[in-house]
């Protein structure tokens, strides 16, 4: 090898060196989750190390071209060595710092870099002061230089200096052959190695999985594949056997189809007559899990305001987040859809006129407004609710006297609700009936909120911004009954997903449980319903306590009726699932399913036995998201 590459030779060497200390880290921090047995352990460090590898060589892409096109004269001069050696040093820093993103994210999510990371790095501003917030950044920053400048020490004096590098005598003829094939196993390893099947099959523990992975590997294969499209990655039936089923498990005793074409996703729900226009308040809380509910179990009293108004509700106590991130519920709770592998619809590109609950109040010449404490451009957000029948009202529309505290995600739950009542009195003195959809973010890192209001200092963990979360709303509701719209309206409470989504299983089950509180004194009986059921079910649910019929094409039915059927649809961005009659039965995109019994399900813990696949089960966990993948692709999804 010409001397020049002898730079990729020890890069080489730091890069595996790093990336096992990292695995080696990991493993410890989850070493009660991990499969510990030495046959294990031997097949994660070797899937991991061949994707070490793989990485290495998707990283040094632009130093094999910039040392095969620097000449021979630059290349071995004084000045070329001072900028050789400053690369040298950034890229070793990049390198050690990735171990340290590394450590953070998978504290917070028990996963390599996925989908949610890809996201961060779009979104820079939001994730830039969350971490500088959150973490402390000069700390963290010294400590990195500090030990990248001992691996570049150590390395600088083995090699003297990089002397025999800088000695390099080679022609561009002599430096094409290496540089030819250190381009070529980057090119060979995109057409034939996509995303990291090796480390699913290395166990079938999860933390086992993710430990497999390269880190690099996988932010760049979040990239690659942040579609993912449903016929080619997963397992399919008929498209219509799948539509003839899909008829069955969506329409219910009320329900009736406009047309025989299985293409015609049109039916009408019958709830009668006797329509009301309630106004409507729908919260959407961020990451509040039932295990953070005192109601659900839980003992650190995080949330005594919430636990009081469900009992003074109507309270489901057996409710399911469709996903893991935010735009999973939103895109769950107004189109009432499963979600379907890859991004969220919030988030796609062709998402405008998609039908949903937003219409339907439109239609009835409500003021529907979507009610942010953040900027409304994370997340795609406004765009989604802005042609989806929804006006804005974002961090942006906030005057300073509105605003007493806020962070990088937006104001204080306090401001976000006082801003929500301002918006209704607005709505109800135009004689308008209001439609709100409000999303909170004081429970989300870095935590932070107005001093003094609960007993856990601001800054210091989740469980202060539950209970400050939980504070805030008991103040919005004490404020809206001195309104006169007050005993017209329903408040609907409910999470956006769960406050974590790591988990010793792909789709751990108890992580996916969130409250859902319907609330209005005056109109609605206090009842607890611990039907199985999810996000998706919501709006049918809604529109049912209202009386209201309707056209629509919601997968989700409406819980209180007598012929519901219990199950909840769970996924991740990759992982599909179909939980009911204590089974569940999850889609991988290798094209496989696995099915299992559901021993145990707490708080804080489920217990999985895996069971031979039940055709039933299969087919119809299929069915409902081969045909929601189908509909969108054709575009059967939109009010038009």
């Amino acid at each position: 090898m010409n001397k020049r590459y002898k730079f990729l030779y020890y890069f080489l060497i730091i890069f595996i060196i790093v990336n096992l200390a990292t695995r080696i880290s990991l493993l410890a921090y989850s070493f009660e989750n991990v499969d510990k047995s030495f046959f294990e352990l031997l097949k994660t460090f070797a899937v991991g190390f061949f994707y070490d590898l793989v990485a290495y060589f998707y990283y040094i892409i632009p130093f094999v071209v910039y040392l095969f096109l620097v000449p021979q004269k630059i290349f071995n001069s004084k000045v070329h060595k001072f900028i050789s050696l400053a690369i040298f040093f950034g890229v070793i820093y990049g390198v050690v710092f990735n171990a340290f993103s590394e450590w953070f994210f998978w504290n917070e999510f028990g996963k390599r870099f996925n989908f949610i990371a890809v996201d961060y790095l779009v979104y820079t501003h939001e994730v830039i002061h969350n971490i500088l917030e959150s973490y402390p950044i000069p700390l963290l920053m010294t400590i990195i230089f500090l030990i990248t400048a001992v691996i570049f020490g150590i390395i600088y004096k083995k090699t003297d200096g990089f002397k025999e590098i800088f000695e390099d005598k080679s022609s561009y003829k002599s430096r094409l052959l290496p540089t030819a094939v250190l381009l070529a196993i980057p090119v060979l390893s995109f057409n034939f190695l996509n995303k990291q099947p090796l480390a699913i099959a290395a166990s079938k523990n999860i933390y086992n999985q993710e430990l497999a992975k390269d880190g690099w590997y996988s932010l760049f294969s979040a990239f690659r594949n942040n579609e993912l499209d449903y016929n080619e990655f997963y397992i399919t039936k008929d498209i219509n056997a799948v539509l003839k089923n899909y008829r069955k498990l969506v329409k219910g005793k009320n329900a009736k189809f406009q047309s025989s074409d299985l293409n015609n996703t049109w039916r009408y729900i019958d709830n009668g007559k006797n329509e009301k226009h309630y106004n409507v308040i729908l919260v959407m809380i961020e990451s509040m899990s039932a295990e953070y509910m005192g109601i659900f179990g839980d003992k650190h009293h995080l949330t005594p305001h919430l636990d009081k108004l469900a009992k003074e509700s109507l309270f489901f106590d057996h409710f399911f987040a469709t996903g893991t991130r935010t735009v999973r519920g939103m895109e769950a709770v107004t189109m009432s859809v499963p979600p379907t592998p890859g991004r969220s619809i919030v988030k796609r590109p062709d998402n405008h006129n998609m039908f949903g609950m937003g219409w339907i109040f439109k239609e009835r010449g409500y003021d529907n407004k979507f009610i942010y404490a953040g900027h409304g451009y994370f997340d795609n957000m406004n765009d989604y609710f802005g042609h989806n029948g929804f006006k804005i009202v974002d961090r942006l529309d906030f005057d300073d006297s509105e605003v007493t505290f806020s962070n990088v995600w937006g104001v204080c739950d306090e401001d976000l609700f006082n801003k929500t009542l301002k918006e209704a009195d607005k709505s109800y003195k135009s004689g308008k009936h209001f439609f709100s959809y409000v999303m909170t973010t004081s429970n989300h890192r870095p935590y932070t909120y107005p001093d003094g209001k609960i007993d856990i200092p601001s800054h210091t963990g989740r469980y202060g911004g539950v209970k400050y979360t939980d504070y805030a709303i008991n103040e919005f509701l004490n404020n809206a009954r001195k309104k006169p719209w007050f005993k017209d309206t329903i408040f609907i409470f409910l999470a956006d997903h769960n406050g974590g989504s790591a988990g010793k299983t792909s789709l751990p089950l108890w992580r996916y449980k969130i409250p859902l509180i319907v609330y209005a004194p005056a109109i609605i009986k206090p009842q607890v319903v611990s039907k199985i059921s999810s996000q998706i079910d919501l709006a049918p649910t809604l529109f049912a306590l209202m009386g209201w019929s309707y056209k629509s094409k919601f997968y989700g039915r409406n819980i209180l009726a007598d012929d519901f059927k219990e199950r909840a649809l769970i996924g991740n961005y990759q992982k599909l699932g179909l939980y009911r009659d204590g089974k569940l039965t999850i889609l991988t995109p290798n094209k496989k399913s696995v099915e299992y019994k559901v021993e145990e399900l707490k708080l804080r813990s489920n217990r999985y036995k895996e069971i031979p696949q039940d055709k039933k089960d299969l087919f119809d966990t299929v069915t409902y998201y081969q045909s929601a993948s189908y509909f969108y692709k054709n575009r059967l999804d939109r009010i038009k």
